[in-house]
């Protein structure tokens, strides 16, 4: 296929992305391990401080969407860049003056995951106004294949630097990815024009829905959000389960731990993602998201077969592989859909809308198979997720849909370029 250009501009918007997502890899778990470092908190409290984090986070982010859509969208991520910057940055100045609390770990944690459905959205729309619409599947493919390379690298690097120079260490690291992220974005350059608003001059109450309302009336994008709930929230749901069955109940060593997930994951999502636009560009975009939605839902239920050993890693690295694979592949191919049938104008309502409800799906469903595995055990728990992802590609969406234009332009992608 050969390596398409997409300009300066994307090459900052896209090394901005970069050196963020290596020191959220970096700090990958940084706050349970301070939680419990530092802390000494218990497993509850590590629970807790996850799955609220990231629920309240959404929670907070209700108005954002709204908010979002009628600014100009660079002011708007360096905004939410710094505001992560900041808030982590308190983290290693308390813990320097001896003032750590696990209230604050907890306050950080809901302004970062508040700020990120912020970011998400503002650069969601900030691409589609960046790029004609025949190039966003290879912009979300690169953003893909730097996600999972920072996956595969970020957190063993980040356990090496937290054993060499302290708990903070991968704090401080992913806090100033987020700065140099703002002034990457500010080297963008270039004018942006700033949205019309249409309706009431003012934010009202009803329009904090508009982004639900807009997805569920969508016959493309409803059950994409139904699938992406389901999905993302059963296997976000079995992991905690999984690292406990791995661990604790078959003996398997951290480092087989790692080697087993984080190995097999960054390599499989880098080869997926890389393999999506060509798969799309020979058999149609629409055609291996569908496959590839379907196979994503067929390899986690092998996971409840795991045994001890060698044999039993080698499923898990084989299960994760195949996994991961298909969703590199699902992903890109998901967020270019995503952009290419939300109309202009509702853009930022809508990625806000989508990440609060995927964020509260994972925190609601990692909480009932906390339970339901305290009631049973961990293997049942993730057998009983594994069985139903296999009934997740039914809410994929069967047929393509034409996707809007802005009203008045020619249908023709390059009205969607800067």
């Amino acid at each position: 296929m050969g390596r398409r250009a997409l300009g300066r501009r994307f090459g900052w918007l896209w090394a901005s992305f970069a050196v963020s997502s290596y020191g959220t890899g970096l700090g990958f778990g940084a706050f349970s391990f301070m939680a419990i470092l530092v802390l000494h908190s218990g497993p509850t409290q590590v629970a807790v401080l996850a799955a609220s984090g990231r629920a309240v986070g959404a929670l907070v982010a209700v108005p954002l969407g709204p908010w979002v859509e009628f600014r100009r969208k660079r002011p708007v991520m360096i905004a939410m860049d710094l505001t992560r910057f900041a808030a982590l940055l308190t983290v290693p100045v308390a813990y320097a003056l001896g003032g750590l609390t696990f209230v604050q770990l907890l306050v950080v944690s809901v302004t970062v995951a508040a700020a990120n459905i912020a970011f998400n959205a503002a650069s969601g729309s900030y691409l589609k106004s960046l790029l004609p619409r025949e190039d966003l599947l290879v912009a979300n493919s690169r953003f893909e294949s730097t996600t999972w390379t920072s996956t595969m690298l970020g957190p063993p690097l980040g356990g090496v630097a937290i054993g060499l120079f302290g708990p903070v260490t991968t704090v401080v690291a992913d806090a100033v990815s987020y700065l140099l992220s703002a002034l990457g974005i500010r080297a963008i350059g270039g004018t942006e024009p700033r949205p019309e608003r249409s309706g009431a001059p003012r934010l009202r109450a009803g329009d904090l829905l508009d982004g639900w309302r807009y997805i569920l009336a969508h016959p493309t994008l409803r059950p994409l959000l139904l699938n992406a709930m389901m999905v993302n929230g059963l296997i976000m749901a079995a992991e905690p389960l999984l690292a406990v069955l791995l661990l604790g109940h078959l003996g398997f060593s951290p480092w087989q731990y790692a080697l087993a997930l984080a190995a097999s994951s960054g390599v499989g999502g880098f080869v997926g993602s890389r393999l999506a636009r060509p798969l799309a560009a020979r058999f149609g975009q629409h055609r291996v998201m569908l496959v590839s939605g379907v196979l994503r839902a067929c390899w986690p239920v092998g996971l409840a077969f795991v045994r001890p050993g060698v044999p039993g890693m080698l499923l898990v690295i084989a299960v994760q592989l195949g996994l991961v694979t298909c969703i590199g592949v699902f992903n890109p191919l998901l967020a270019t859909s995503r952009l290419e049938q939300t109309a202009p104008d509702r853009v930022a309502r809508t990625l806000t809308a989508w990440s609060i409800s995927t964020s509260t799906a994972i925190a609601a469903l990692t909480a009932a198979w906390g339970l339901l595995a305290a009631a049973t055990t961990p293997r049942t728990a993730i057998a009983l997720a594994g069985v139903l992802l296999l009934a997740s590609p039914f809410l994929l969406p069967r047929r393509e849909h034409t996707p809007p234009t802005e009203p008045g332009k020619d249908p023709s992608p390059s009205t969607l370029s800067a």
